[in-house]
């Protein structure tokens, strides 16, 4: 149509770029840019910095924007570290201070407007309402929640997501045991190195969401791919240190198209072509990375429970926003007991109290309640590693410890991790 391009993005892209005005990529070969890890969000932001500048406009008009990039930032599971860091930190605090009327309404839907807003939360709470009205339908709503001036008309279309997502994680939950009965019911599958799957009319909406809970179960990378006349279309996701991408371009010859980055991809390969692909993919996880295990932690320190204070909070808040390639710091400590009884919370997670010396301090255990039996039979002299958290509940607010493991004593060590 004879229209000038500029075209940004964020993936790895091919040998050949578009063709464009500009290809505003940190990724591409030739680039120039001092860091390659920006979101999708960031290219745009940092686009939106240059036009300014190059009109002369005040850059402080952009700020109100970076409540968008920091959504964007961590939901993309991008690593949180030098400019990604910087752009989140300022745009989570104008979340948690001053946010905009969409994301407000968002806020109130997902019942988080009286907490703090940390990637975690955008994460689990808020991206998935965001992306349900895109997976299940019409995208754009979304779009129009963000940038209307119309608090009422936020509010109806943050209804709506919400609905949405409830309609979303339905169907999640209906092809994960789907997927998860093909592994349990393959002893083929469940030996290989790299799962891929795939199936008529899977819904494509919930793909990279099922695969992401594929992966956390099995730890492995996870193809998944829904059939849909004769073509098989997907998302591709990985655990820690497995490049995805690198995999896919080892099968390319049996793939239509591909597109994505080190942990996550979207593909599409065609009908015949499903079971060799899922054997190329297999085996070129296998040839980098023959034994594909469960990742350790890595554990920054032991510390005793009573020297968990206020000045030890203040220097972890000082390190914030947590994230890939800056996680929050897991410690250790020995010597612990239960004490009173270990609840179980919507069947899934475990809380209860540990005690050290004349110490004793709340924990929360996520997705560990079929542990409980062992945890109960060692509960009196045991190993943690931890994450130290603030809790707020009912206007309260208490240090809690986030457990990331459990041991009899000895098993966890500073040296080895898990």
């Amino acid at each position: 149509m004879g229209m000038d391009l500029i075209i940004c993005d964020h993936h790895q892209p091919g040998e050949i770029l578009p063709e464009a005005i500009a290809v505003l990529d940190p990724k591409r070969l030739n680039n120039e840019y001092p860091f390659v890890e920006l979101a999708g969000c960031g290219v745009a932001f940092k686009l939106m910095q240059a036009l300014y500048t190059k009109l002369g406009e005040p850059f402080h008009k952009l700020f109100d924007l970076l409540e968008f990039v920091a959504i964007g930032s961590s939901a993309d599971i991008v690593p949180l570290v030098d400019e990604n860091r910087v752009l989140t930190k300022f745009g989570l605090e104008k979340i948690n201070t001053q946010p905009g009327i969409g994301v407000q309404a968002l806020l109130e839907v997902s019942r988080m407007q009286y907490r703090e807003i940390t990637p975690s939360q955008i994460v689990f709470f808020l991206a998935p309402r965001i992306n349900a009205v895109g997976r299940m339908g019409d995208a754009s709503k979304a779009v129009h929640m963000f940038i209307s001036s119309d608090q009422k008309y936020s509010q109806k279309i943050s209804r709506f997501m919400e609905e949405e997502n409830k309609l979303r994680r339905s169907i999640d939950e209906v092809t994960f045991a789907d997927a998860d009965q093909l592994i349990e019911d393959s002893e083929d599958l469940k030996s290989r190195n790299g799962l891929a799957l795939y199936k008529e009319n899977w819904h494509i909406g919930v793909i990279g969401i099922v695969a992401s809970r594929l992966v956390e179960k099995y730890h492995r990378p996870v193809a998944l791919l829904s059939i849909h006349d004769g073509v098989g279309k997907g998302s591709v996701r990985s655990t820690a240190g497995i490049d995805v991408y690198a995999a896919l371009e080892k099968c390319a010859h049996l793939i239509v198209e591909f597109g994505g980055h080190k942990y996550a991809a979207g593909l599409t390969v065609k009908e015949d072509k499903l079971a060799e692909f899922a054997n190329c993919f297999n085996q070129a996880i296998a040839e980098v990375y023959p034994e594909v295990k469960k990742s350790s932690l890595e554990i920054e320190s032991d510390i005793k429970l009573s020297e968990i204070d206020a000045e030890v909070l203040k220097f972890l808040k000082m390190m914030r926003p947590f994230g890939p390639g800056n996680m929050r710091p897991v410690f250790m400590t020995d010597g612990v007991c239960i004490r009173g009884k270990i609840r179980i919370l919507n069947d899934k997670h475990l809380k209860f109290k540990v005690k050290q010396d004349s110490i004793t301090i709340d924990c929360i255990y996520f997705n560990s309640a079929e542990e409980i039996e062992q945890i109960e039979s060692i509960k009196e002299n045991m190993n943690i590693a931890f994450s130290i958290e603030e809790n707020t509940w009912n206007g309260t607010t208490t240090i809690q410890l986030r457990i990331r493991d459990i041991g009899k004593p000895g098993q966890i060590s500073l040296d080895d991790g898990l």
